[in-house]
């Protein structure tokens, strides 16, 4: 039996997806029933629990041998560390509890450092959590930037005619589509090759920089002149508190970007074949940013 956090997420419903094909036994975890019914219409066993619940975790875990886990983003909170500190608490002493034997973690480039590097902080914390329990393999994949974090400029192209973060232009990140770490926690549930506690970074088809994302875009929208602005902090905390985020989130973001732009956070492996994921960034825009920008449900 394999268990799915975040089963209706980015990550996790690409988990399920793939072990379901793959005719495993899969109990998926999720705070909404709704969420959850396609991959129940599927066949995996639907699981309603908070993920900062450990009793409620540890029943999830019940009888299953590999766990796939993860922090939900919770962008609203006024206390994001403590929330996700929570998290990985409950998570780490329900995996002990249950004696789960596999475990493939959703962590992120940057996880190597104790502090100053925003949200990732969480997932530094919920990593050493994790290591701690003796009777687990477990993996921690640490994949780059999401290509869905450019899905917020179809906005910022319609309103300012720019797309604008305060990432450096030239800065070169390693783009990842979120479904190519979605197949690759997958694979290493169903072909668990790690054992002890291991790291494996996930560096998407190739780096690019926010002025080499812009020309891609600018050309899929029949833009081709579209330029990117850096943003001033200030501009960009009150963008996102405006969309919904709480001041607390934003500016743990701008740290985390800030912690990109100094090369302070960063992958720390060389690209190989193994860490070279296919979804191109091209392939993306066409088929999730397009849609965004026209406003059309993504394929």
């Amino acid at each position: 039996m394999y268990v799915v956090l975040g089963a209706s997420g980015n990550t996790g419903h690409i988990v399920a997806n793939n072990l379901l094909t793959h005719g495993q036994k899969v109990r998926v975890v999720g705070r909404n029933a709704a969420h959850l019914q396609a991959l129940t219409a599927k066949g995996a066993e639907p699981f309603i629990a908070d993920v900062t619940d450990t009793k409620a975790l540890t029943k999830a875990f019940h009888q299953a041998d590999s766990a796939y886990v993860m922090i939900p983003p919770n962008p609203t909170s006024k206390d994001p560390l403590g929330y996700s500190n929570q998290v990985g608490d409950a998570i780490a002493a329900a995996v002990q509890n249950a004696g789960i034997k596999n475990v493939v973690t959703l962590s992120s480039i940057g996880a190597d450092k104790s502090s100053g590097t925003g949200p990732v902080v969480g997932l530094y914390n919920l990593e050493q959590k994790l290591n701690q329990i003796r009777s687990a393999n477990v993996l921690h994949l640490r994949p780059g930037y999401f290509m869905e974090n450019t899905l917020p400029q179809a906005n910022a192209i319609r309103q300012m005619g720019a797309a604008a973060t305060p990432l450096r232009a030239d800065l070169k990140l390693p783009m990842i589509a979120t479904r190519d770490i979605g197949a690759a926690a997958a694979d290493a549930l169903l072909h668990p090759n790690f054992q002890g506690k291991q790291t494996r970074e996930l560096l998407g088809q190739r780096d690019l920089s926010y002025a080499e994302v812009t020309a891609i875009i600018g050309k899929a929208i029949g833009k081709p002149d579209l330029k990117y602005v850096q943003a001033p902090d200030d501009q960009f905390r009150a963008v996102l508190v405006q969309m919904g985020m709480s001041e607390q989130f934003a500016r743990l973001l701008l740290e985390m970007i800030a912690a990109l732009n100094s090369g302070y956070m960063r992958a720390l492996e060389p690209r190989t074949a193994q860490n070279t994921t296919p979804t191109s960034f091209e392939t993306f825009v066409a088929e999730s940013f397009v849609p965004a920008y026209q406003q059309q449900p993504a394929a």
